[in-house]
């Protein structure tokens, strides 16, 4: 079977995400660019994922979807980055911890209130998120309190806290705060965030 590792994208999607992954796992791998207007609803890529989004990737026969799985896949399927903090060490727990929670309650937060939605005073418990308040506090307490949502290395949890943070501050749907910009600052300037951005950028023009 071929290990071929296959990046299934848009330029202007969530995929920029998994294109900064990429980079910074160092692997080669190959990018199928696919439209809106066919290429992510055609039969060939619905076998692939269902849903007709992007990103995906394909790794020797093995398919993964979503921005913080495949993440997570890359990070362990690619150990010498070193991207993952081990079985054992204490950092791990964070790690998964600050991933997801950037992929359940603050991507429906700033998603929700961006769409203008907002939660009825006194059912906030049916919402896993609480209030975008209460979400954007609680990671920008994280973010603090060390230089990485792990502590002080970068991991694959940065990439995508990083990107939902980066974009959200971009677009207005989280708020510009000092704990949010410097750390912005710091996981954007490394050498991969800037040559994944710059190979997106161009597939744009």
């Amino acid at each position: 079977m071929s290990d071929e590792l296959v990046f299934y994208t848009n330029p202007q999607s969530r995929g920029r995400i998994v294109r900064w992954m990429l980079e910074e796992v160092g692997a080669p791998y190959r990018t199928e660019v696919l439209g809106y207007d066919g290429g992510m609803k055609s039969a060939a890529y619905r076998a692939i994922n269902p849903m007709g989004k992007v990103p995906a990737i394909t790794h020797g026969g093995v398919v993964v979807t979503e921005c913080a799985a495949i993440c997570a896949y890359l990070a362990d399927a690619f150990p010498t980055a070193g991207l993952a903090p081990p079985i054992g060490d204490k950092r791990r727990g964070p790690y998964f911890r600050w991933l997801f929670f950037a992929a359940g309650p603050l991507e429906a937060a700033t998603s929700n209130r961006a769409l203008g939605f907002v939660v009825p005073e006194g059912r906030e418990r049916m919402i896993g998120y609480g209030t975008y308040e209460e979400t954007i506090a609680t990671l920008e307490g994280a973010l603090s309190a060390s230089d990485y949502v792990a502590g002080d290395a970068f991991t694959a949890a940065d990439v995508y806290v990083g990107s939902h943070l980066g974009f959200g501050m971009q677009f207005g749907t989280i708020e510009k705060r000092p704990a949010f910009e410097s750390y912005w600052q710091r996981v954007s300037a490394r050498e991969a965030a800037v040559r994944a951005n710059a190979i997106d950028d161009a597939l744009v023009r």
